[in-house]
């Protein structure tokens, strides 16, 4: 619903590697000949040319939500050439709408923006284009292709998808097993996506049978007592999937409250707090699919190569590409000192 390794790249920092891709053919003429330009301009840690990011995010009411802000700042104060025009973070369209246009009139390089809400914002986006200042769509995506130049974000099928394959193959040997599932809000496209993926998998698992699904809100309070619902009318199962460690913190109390411990968990952002309980392994909480906050610090990487007129080191391409979607891990108590530095608050 995520100190120096938080903000790393998950692309194996593709980002920020040097070098171009060079290919080579032969011919009569004994001397080999490059096929691709060997002077491909690539973003590196050096300093470059001058770029002011405009960055645009949302409130931090949640910890989710706080880990982009948190990304994206730290990210930016790497590099010596990279000044960022930040604005406070809104939930309000009109809001954002009016933070995005003073930056706009600031005529930074390029614009970093979280919608609030991506078809609200799609306009403004477009705006931004239409102006010469190239657009960096963080997760939330315009309705418009238009309205950006480049989309990087989370895997949020990918996320139901892994939860689903996750809990799959602990219990494909137990006959007639039950899940549940603590979803998000529904009204979001983001939680469809997760449902989907989710029941996408279980269809892998024959034995498996979804018995039952609350949507909650993304917050303790809600999880709490949407989670207590669920355990009251499933007296026994077998696994929960909870869309959210956030969420994922009222869900705990809940099942504790209860004395409930037949069943495990599969928690989805990856939350310190999941990590923890993941490692000390003294809850039902057993794994959680990762929605990763780096992903602020790609777009901060991403925005500065744009701005610069570079490529991404590994890549033959003269420019950077118009989606990248990040893979969404699970984090098993076996992983978890891997992952247990993004983990955010």
């Amino acid at each position: 619903m995520p100190e120096t390794s938080r903000r790393r790249l998950l692309l194996g920092s593709a980002a920020v590697s040097a070098g171009a891709l060079l290919t080579a053919c032969t011919s009569n003429d004994p001397k080999t000949k490059d096929t691709a330009q060997s002077s491909v301009p690539v973003a590196d840690d050096k300093p470059g040319k001058p770029v002011t990011i405009g960055f645009a995010g949302p409130q931090a009411d949640h910890g989710w939500l706080n880990a982009i802000n948190e990304n994206a700042k730290s990210r930016a104060a790497k590099y010596s050439e990279v000044t960022l025009e930040t604005t406070e973070g809104s939930n309000d369209t009109a809001a954002q709408i009016g933070q995005v246009k003073t930056l706009i009139n600031k005529k930074v390089d390029v614009l970093v923006i979280l919608p609030a809400d991506g078809k609200a914002l799609t306009q403004v986006g477009l705006e931004a284009m239409r102006a010469g200042i190239p657009v960096i769509n963080l997760d939330r995506i315009f309705a418009s292709p238009q309205a950006y130049r480049c989309w990087v974000g989370g895997d949020n099928y990918g996320m139901g998808l892994n939860a689903g394959t996750y809990i799959g193959e602990q219990l494909k040997d137990k006959a007639d097993a039950k899940v549940v599932e603590l979803a998000g809000i529904d009204n979001l496209e983001l939680t469809k996506q997760r449902s989907q993926g989710f029941a996408d998998a279980l269809k892998n698992y024959p034995n498996i049978k979804l018995v039952a699904r609350q949507a909650a809100d993304f917050t303790v309070e809600s999880g709490q007592a949407k989670m207590a619902q669920l355990l009251q009318a499933q007296k026994k199962f077998d696994a929960l999937w909870n869309h959210d460690d956030d969420q994922g913190v009222g869900a705990l109390r809940a099942i504790q409250q209860a004395g409930r411990d037949e069943f495990l968990m599969v928690g989805g952002a990856g939350a310190k707090s999941a990590m923890d309980a993941i490692k000390a392994d003294n809850s039902v909480l057993k794994a959680t699919v990762l929605y990763p906050p780096t992903m602020a610090a790609s777009a901060i990487d991403l925005a500065r190569a744009l701005g610069q007129g570079k490529g991404l080191g590994g890549l033959a391409e003269l420019e950077i590409p118009t989606n990248l979607t990040l893979y969404s891990a699970v984090v098993t108590k076996e992983n978890i000192d891997q992952y247990l530095p993004t983990g955010f608050n």
